[in-house]
């Protein structure tokens, strides 16, 4: 995958919890990418610490978490380190999340239809905001960079981008119009069938003309309903019990949707919008955008250069002379990078955007840790020779390792860093210029959609009815006025669910979703979020225990035991051939229908993570374990380019361990169920 494609980029995170105890090290140095339109699925054992990134991400972390490092990027930004109020303007909207309990996630006391509702209107408010922002900003940079071009012509330009600003205006509130009508026209439709069905059959059909005509009235548009058929629809519904009402209403509902399936495009609503702007007025400000953009690109392709020149000699600097060294290139280092950004680019660049805060954090970490770092060295000695004497004694006691920051650590962070950021600038993402003027205009269009973007009640109750009935609610305008426990486990995470997508986000984060269902319920609600992915072209983190939940919607798998990543693969890569021994009892753990031997246990218990082990965390309950395993932390060893365990098993000196029978045999049989489904 491209690297403009990644959504979400958690670089080397480590987390800890301060606890009476000691400090407990839940996350110890995870990393992993999320891209476009994909699932990527978290895997482990209760208190391995496959939820604490998560909740980092959200910026929802426990009052006693400190993020003692990492990065995780998201749009230009550092999750890690914005402030809440921008934490405000992301949770909810872009970055939702699904809980594992979803009665605690609902209000008991207010109807579902009313938490459905409640986020819309606040959203819309602060989106209309931002897109006034967005608005006026990139189409300011957009004049500039054309006046730049071409200065001959500034008084020109500024002419014709005002006259494009206006003309965006215009055409993004007669689109929204057209938009809404036409949805309420669409929805109008399954009631108009059901009038019709209920009429032949002579059922009840109070309080449905009324509905009809509630949906009409909104529908009322030059591209939804007419006149004409308006004036035919009231004719009905005022006599519907007449003979030839169902005739005339399916005969009005194939009128209907042929207009539906007739889209108006932008030439159309820009005449409509704009009669009085010259017609070629689109083409000429494309025209002279991409010229522009094309100059830009240039530059900053220039600016790139010059940025992997200076960047490799603070990269040199740092290896010959240390960090206080690097301290008196960090700002040119910094202003090279940020000279690479565009500002008006919508997609923007994560790791240029970041690079310079990352840099500065990691040089305070490193001077903070040669200044506290003796401080905390001799206090640890200190208990540890009252730890002896206690022991001497016949006492238990056992000292938590000091919090002394690791320097190498540190200094390695810095080289990983600076190399990350030339190989970015010396590799960035093909994109042609005509590409990124199609993706900047779309952008300024979106934004001037967002500007007259004012969700009213009667709106956020038909998008609330649209969603319950998209997550698989029967009966939604009853079970819209319905309280919590009113509704089963499975059916009260529909509506979880719905009201995470509520804004349209564009990375959802579930977190045990289906821990507290049925086995039945539990399928339903994966098939659920996998349809859900597909048509809204969501990235989704997925957190689970059971590696068999994930088996049919994963895209990527990252295993996780005692705060570390263990094993990370591509979900046939780690379901056909794992190669970690912890993932190994994973498998053999998963119950399945054909498996009629009892299930292997995985022996032991997860170790105490205030004092984590020296080794491989997995030693103590690994039955293949080698004495290597105790001692030393493994590296990430390659099985593929997208696919790596850290177990020594895979060392090229370690004696040939075969993955157990048992869990051969369950992976054989996996194969034969997906081939014959295909």
């Amino acid at each position: 995958m491209e690297e403009f494609e990644k959504k979400l980029q958690v670089q080397d995170l480590r987390i800890s919890f301060k606890t009476a105890a000691g400090k407990v090290q839940a996350v110890r140095g995870i990393s992993f990418d999320l891209y476009r339109g994909e699932t990527l699925a978290i895997v482990g054992e209760s208190g391995s610490g496959k939820s604490v990134p998560s909740k980092a991400i959200l910026g929802i972390q426990a009052a006693n978490a400190v993020t003692e490092g990492g990065a995780s990027l998201y749009d230009g930004m550092d999750l890690l380190q914005i402030d809440e109020e921008e934490f405000c303007r992301l949770r909810g909207d872009r970055l939702a999340m699904v809980f594992q309990d979803p009665l605690s996630s609902l209000n008991p006391i207010m109807r579902v239809g009313k938490q459905l509702t409640e986020a819309m209107i606040l959203k819309s408010r602060m989106r209309r905001h931002n897109s006034r922002d967005a608005f006026r900003e990139r189409t300011h940079l957009l004049e500039t960079y054309m006046q730049e071009r071409y200065p001959e012509r500034k008084a020109e330009i500024s002419r014709e981008m005002e006259q494009y600003r206006n003309m965006e205006s215009r055409l993004g509130a007669v689109e929204k119009a057209s938009t809404d009508a036409r949805q309420a026209l669409a929805r109008a439709v399954p009631v108009m069938e059901r009038l019709a069905f209920l009429i032949e059959k002579n059922a009840d059909t109070s309080g449905m003309p009324e509905k009809i005509l509630g949906y009409a009235e909104h529908a009322l548009h030059p591209d939804a309903l007419g006149e004409e058929e308006m004036t035919e629809l009231r004719a009905v519904l005022e006599d519907p019990g007449a003979g030839t009402a169902p005739e005339r209403l399916r005969s009005l509902i194939r009128r209907i949707q042929a207009i539906l399936e007739k889209k108006p495009d932008r030439a159309e609503l820009l005449r409509r919008a704009c009669p009085d702007i010259p017609e070629n007025m689109d083409s000429l400000i494309r025209a002279d955008a991409e010229a522009a953009i094309r100059k830009k690109d240039e530059q900053i392709a220039r600016a790139r250069a010059e940025a992997v020149e200076i960047l490799e000699s603070g990269l040199g600097v740092l290896k010959s002379d240390g960090v206080e060294a690097l301290k008196k290139h960090a700002a040119k280092m910094c202003a090279a990078v940020s000279a690479c950004i565009d500002p008006i680019d919508p997609i923007r660049d994560s790791r240029a955007c970041t690079f310079a805060g990352t840099l500065n954090r990691q040089i305070r970490t490193y001077e903070d840790g040669k200044r506290h770092n003796p401080r905390k060295q001799a206090r640890y000695e200190r208990e540890l020779k009252k730890a002896e004497r206690r022991q001497a004694k016949g006492k238990s006691w056992t000292v938590p390792m000091p919090g002394v920051i690791e320097l190498e650590r540190v200094r390695g962070n810095l080289t990983s860093l600076i190399e990350d950021m030339i190989d970015h600038f010396r590799n960035p993402p093909k994109v042609t210029s005509e590409r990124r003027t199609e993706i900047i205009l779309a952008s300024i269009h979106d934004s001037a959609v967002g500007m007259v973007t004012d969700v009213t009640p009667w709106e956020a109750r038909e998008r609330a009815l649209r969603l319950m009935e998209e997550v698989g609610i029967p009966e939604p305008e009853k079970r819209y006025r319905q309280y919590p426990f009113e509704f089963s486990g499975g059916m009260r995470q529909r509506i979880v669910i719905a009201i995470a997508l509520a804004a349209d986000p564009d990375v959802l984060i579930c977190d045990e979703p289906t821990t507290a269902l049925d086995v039945t319920i539990q399928a339903q609600i994966l098939e659920l979020i996998n349809r859900i992915k597909k048509e809204r072209h969501l990235s989704i983190i997925f957190i689970t225990h059971d590696l068999g939940v994930v088996a049919n919607m994963a895209d990527r798998i990252a295993v996780m035991y005692a705060g570390r990543i263990v094993e990370y693969g591509t979900a046939e890569e780690v379901f056909y051939s794992p190669a970690h021994p912890y993932t190994w009892a994973l498998l053999s753990s998963m119950p399945d229908l054909d498996t009629k031997d009892r299930l292997e246990a995985i022996p032991g218990t997860p170790p105490n993570m205030i004092y984590p082990p020296k080794g491989d965390a997995f030693a103590e309950r690994n039955r293949y374990a080698m004495q290597i395993d105790f001692e030393e932390q493994p590296p990430e060893f390659p099985i593929t380019p997208t696919h790596w365990a850290a177990t020594w098993l895979l060392h090229e000196d370690a004696p040939k361990v075969e993955m157990p029978e048992s869990v051969r045999h369950r992976i054989e049989k996996m194969k034969a169920r997906m081939e014959a489904q295909a």
